[in-house]
């Protein structure tokens, strides 16, 4: 067997051992992997030194590295993130339901780990560390393909917490990094019914669509980021400056930045110079439609705004529109029902978008950057999900759960 097959079988293998660790016993072993983290950070920062050498050779875009880097202060927030899991409480045996019948069966329904999960990621070493710390803590096995562009430091990541998890209760087996990087491996995951419970992609629109159109192994689908901020006509300037500047430039290369700014008209007129220049100040590129390279010329020779791409950078489209109905409709045609937000004082509006926006996150008067599993309060997240079953929105412990019946009898028969 090849690399995938035999790591995934080494998974499945541990996962029924993982799946008698106690509370305590998991803790344990996530507080010990943090520790290692910032004992090793010398040898992991070495390694994501190989990995940005190669990308700036290969051409890849400052933003993309950006995603990449690991410093010494990023470490140590990876290691927390870690403990914060910890804190968090335990899902796995949570009693949901408890009930009985008339024949005197009793019936309780639980939480219980999924088993063993596949994660194909790109271009981010700390999500090794977040998929591996919320599987882990749930009791569930995880095989981890990280992309190409990362692989140095995601190897030296995880050899550094299989080790540690050698010397704890946990099976260092239940961590697994698949370091094969060509596209084969990842089209091998997807096929790997019986070996793999549910494949989560977490990545650009092409990774998660080769994922969801070729997988036969149960997919969470983590949604592309294309997120718009809607400043209606009552929006209050300063409040919708602050939140269109941070939505966009906070952090552009992750998925909850925004990517498509609509505009009222009327708020347009007097307010869209000043948010522009602020928002080019901040290094962002702005790319308008007609009217708004009227009212702003130094767009007239911009790139047209291209309403169904992703940028993950310090690019932005602006749209000028007449109503909320046609903002609504934008976002309806272009969203990828992620996260969408609306500006306004008119509480009318405001209930109608809130209403009308089928999105795993909707905001009146607040960015879009909260949808985050650590802003949410549940700790780091496995991804965000835009998809409607299962989970939806940042994931957590809950979201790597399944449920299970315990029935409990007398030697009831059915008749």
């Amino acid at each position: 067997m090849g690399e995938v097959r035999d790591k995934a079988a080494l998974a499945r293998a541990a996962a029924a051992r993982m799946n008698t660790l106690s509370t305590e016993e998991k803790n344990s072993a996530l507080l010990r992997m943090a520790d290692a983290l910032i004992a090793n950070q010398e040898s992991i920062i070495e390694a994501i030194q190989e990995d940005l050498e190669r990308g700036r050779a290969g051409g890849t875009s400052e933003s993309l590295l950006d995603r990449l880097k690991l410093t010494e202060e990023r470490i140590m927030g990876i290691a927390e993130g870690l403990r914060q899991i910890v804190e968090l409480p335990d899902p796995v045996g949570d009693k949901l339901e408890a009930f009985s019948r008339p024949n005197g069966l009793q019936i309780e329904k639980i939480r219980v780990p999924l088993g063993v999960i596949g994660m194909i990621y790109e271009a981010r070493p700390n999500v090794t560390v977040d998929a591996a710390g919320l599987c882990l803590k749930t009791g569930n096995a995880v095989v981890l393909r990280g992309g190409s562009a990362a692989i140095a430091s995601n190897k030296q990541i995880v050899e550094v917490l299989r080790k540690t998890l050698a010397d704890t209760k946990m099976p260092p087996d239940a961590l697994q990094l698949i370091e094969d990087s060509d596209r084969r491996s990842v089209d091998e995951m997807l096929k790997l019914n019986g070996l793999l419970d549910v494949v989560i992609p977490r990545g650009g629109a092409s990774l998660i669509r080769n994922v969801v159109e070729n997988a036969t192994v149960p997919v969470i689908e983590t949604g592309a980021g294309i997120c718009h901020t809607y400043l209606d006509e009552s929006a209050e300037p300063a409040m919708a400056s602050d939140i269109a500047l941070n939505a966009k430039a906070q952090r552009p290369s992750v998925c909850n930045a925004m990517e498509t700014l609509l505009v009222h008209r009327s708020f347009a007129n007097d307010h869209l110079p000043s948010i522009a220049g602020r928002l080019r100040d901040a290094g962002v590129e702005l790319r308008g439609c007609e009217a708004v390279r009227a009212l702003l010329p130094d767009t007239a020779d911009a790139p047209a705004p291209e309403y169904d791409h992703e940028y993950n950078d310090y690019i932005l489209n602006i749209r000028i529109v007449d109503s909320l109905d046609e903002a609504l409709g934008h976002i309806r045609q272009y969203g990828t029902m992620h996260s969408e937000c609306i500006v306004t004082e008119n509480a009318e509006h405001a209930a109608r978008f809130m209403q009308e926006i089928d999105a795993a996150a909707v905001y009146h008067n607040a960015s879009t950057r909260f949808t985050d599993g650590f802003e949410f309060g549940f700790g780091a997240e496995i991804g965000i999900s835009t998809q409607k079953l299962h989970a939806r929105g940042p994931m957590g412990l809950p979201a790597l759960t399944s449920t299970k019946y315990r029935i409990y009898g007398t030697g009831q028969i059915r008749g």
